[in-house]
């Protein structure tokens, strides 16, 4: 089997749809003659690249320095080159003329970019393990790129259900090649605590285990579901996005969604518990006490861990759908509410909040949560990630300068049903409100996708609900909107569901 190499700039089918694309006579052939130079610097981005190339074509293309002048042929060069500062800090610039494929940007990260870009003008076999029966011809282009926004983001919940490293590190496969940059990880709730906090151990040893889960039919199904990540394990994965150019934001939930928390410390309750793991969905009444100071140690003690494992500068808290009852009868929550001279009951969480910002600020952190945690006396520094309630609200948040991550539940929630949110729902969202004047613009950094796994239960399933509608958010994310077309990328959607397939991903339709 052969390429044809009569090929034409509409077969070249990106996603997400660069800033500029200019197409050029001629192409470039991949042969076991090509040589890869690099800059110093782009070592990791060039062993990367090899790796792919070599699995796919049988070639062991060697990696050299660029030499002082640069007259080879049939080289692929990356290098860092300050001149490009208006292509942005995660730019790039790609021209591939038929004796050389050259790939530069400010940074690294802009030319990693630019190799995604490069494996996505190259066939969808190259997403396989063995095509070495294939002549790799490159059509020639000139293309020119830099993302809308600078949060782009994919969450996964693994909190309701456990998936482990080699799911993971397949989805930072999909996300890098779509240019995403932040993992935001899910890792405890009411129905599980997933991540090894070594000075409270009983949060893996009790809060990772539950004994099954309640169906929609309201039964429970006596399938236990457990499983943790030790700290070398996320270690592991932490380096592994990070040779992706993904930063991973952890979410440890709290005051609220802790039922696997005070199920293994139900000191940390109003109650004193006991709990169990919670095998149900929804809103619980039980959270964490603000009246006992041992809970904002206990907190402060396992952020101390999170911090020292995620090099991460932004930690999310949660603080979504945290009930009052339990503060309302506890004797403790009353005294700090008195002492602190708060006016109701909800303003216990924004203190706890703003005592959590406060602490992770002194360590160099900045305090991440969904929408609820909004109030005027809300630390300044703290993010919000906007999914459900009133936008208007968080409209004047941002007005005000508060940094907003945009994630619209009826748009880029994963978990639903393509029936009530299909791909092209996703794919028109935009995270730029309407009527949000365009000086306010800067203060939305971005988008994140949202994949809850309540009953999502395996990676076959994980992936169905994921692909294609991920991949629409990654051009709503990088994608400058002018240049936004359903149509365009339906027609870009078919060759990449063709690279899922030969990378053995599952995918919705």
């Amino acid at each position: 089997m052969t390429l044809k190499k009569e090929r034409s700039i509409s077969e070249i089918s990106i996603i997400p749809e660069p800033v500029k694309i200019i197409p050029e006579d001629g192409e470039f052939i991949l042969t076991n003659k090509t040589v890869i130079l690099t800059d110093a610097q782009l070592k990791k981005n060039a062993e990367f690249l090899k790796k792919i190339l070599t699995q796919a074509t049988g070639f062991n293309l060697p990696i050299k320095e660029i030499p002082p002048r640069d007259k080879d042929s049939n080289v692929i060069i990356l290098k860092v080159n300050d001149n490009n500062k208006k292509l942005k800090p995660e730019g790039y610039s790609l021209h591939i003329s038929p004796t050389e494929i050259n790939i530069s940007a400010i940074t690294p990260a802009g030319v990693f970019y630019g190799i995604q870009t490069l494996l996505q003008i190259l066939p969808p076999e190259i997403e396989s393990s063995n095509a070495t029966n294939l002549v790799w011809a490159i059509l020639c282009v000139k293309i020119e790129d830099y993302p809308r926004f600078p949060w782009r983001g994919f969450m996964l919940d693994e909190s309701r259900h456990f998936f482990g490293k080699d799911v993971v590190k397949k989805l930072l496969d999909q996300m890098a090649r779509l240019k995403f940059n932040k993992f935001h990880w899910h890792l405890t709730d009411d129905q599980g605590w997933r991540i090894e906090i070594k000075k409270y151990p009983l949060l893996t040893e009790i809060g990772s285990k539950r004994k099954g889960t309640i169906t929609p039919q309201n039964r429970l199904d006596g399938i236990p579901v457990s499983g943790f990540y030790s700290q070398n394990d996320l270690k592991e994965i932490i380096d592994y996005a990070a040779e992706r150019f993904i930063t991973i934001i952890p979410e440890i939930d709290v005051p609220g969604h802790t039922t696997a928390f005070i199920a293994s410390y139900p000191e940390l309750s109003c109650t004193g518990g006991p709990f169990e793991v919670s095998t149900h969905f929804g809103i619980h009444r039980e959270v964490l006490c603000i009246g006992k100071e041992k809970t904002f140690q206990v907190v402060q003690d396992i952020f101390d861990e999170i911090i020292e494992i995620f090099p991460s500068e932004i930690i999310h808290t949660g603080g979504d759908e945290t009930p009052t009852r339990r503060w309302k009868r506890c004797p403790d929550c009353q005294t700090r509410l008195n002492k602190e001279g708060l006016e109701k009951l909800g303003d216990l969480q924004v203190y706890f909040t703003n005592r959590i910002a406060d602490y992770l600020s002194s360590q160099g952190c900045r305090l991440m949560g969904w929408n609820e945690i909004l109030n005027e006396k809300l630390s300044k520094n703290a993010v919000c990630q906007y999914w459900f309630g009133q936008i208007l609200e968080v409209i004047d948040h941002i007005r005000n300068g508060r940094d907003v991550i945009m994630s619209e539940m009826t748009a880029v929630y994963l978990n639903y049903p393509y029936k009530i949110t299909p791909l092209i729902k996703t794919y028109q969202y935009d995270p730029i409100p309407n009527d949000l004047e365009e000086k306010y613009h800067q203060y939305i950094l971005g988008i994140e996708a949202c994949l809850w796994a309540e009953f999502v239960k395996d990676r076959k399933r994980l992936e169905w609900q994921v692909f294609p509608r991920l991949i629409a958010v990654a051009e709503t994310g990088w994608t400058p909107k002018k240049k936004k077309n359903f149509n365009s990328f339906e027609k870009r959607l078919d060759s990449y569901l063709k690279r899922l397939e030969i990378s053995g991903i599952n995918y919705g339709q």
